[in-house]
């Protein structure tokens, strides 16, 4: 599935859209930041709340092309400008965690 796909699928917004199209190879959902990057994998699209720049940081580490801001969080500029910065796609959708993981498992087809 590709990143427009996964925004369609979890009826999301595209904040921040300059990033490389890339097949997305799962996802990772948590708002423990420590816990994305102890566990988490490249390629896996990260499904949080956390809305702030470090997030960002966190997706670079680990290599997650997209993030998914839920419950219809603001995102700041700074967020939205490293995100923009290091390619990575910036999602934000009113649903809830629970929504999006699920709706994110059924479209890969898990």
């Amino acid at each position: 599935m590709k990143i427009r796909e996964a925004a369609s699928a979890v009826d999301a917004e595209i904040v921040q859209g300059s990033f490389e199209e890339g097949d997305l190879s799962g996802g990772y959902t948590s708002d423990l930041l420590s816990d994305v990057m102890g566990h988490a994998q490249s390629g896996q699209i990260l499904v949080t709340i956390q809305a702030h720049r470090n997030t960002v940081a966190v997706a670079s580490l680990i290599g997650a092309p997209a993030i998914v801001i839920c419950n219809g969080r603001p995102l700041p500029e700074d967020m939205i400008d490293a995100a923009r910065e290091e390619g990575i796609a910036l999602l934000r959708t009113d649903l809830d965690q629970f929504e999006v993981s699920g709706r994110l498992f059924k479209a890969l087809g898990r």
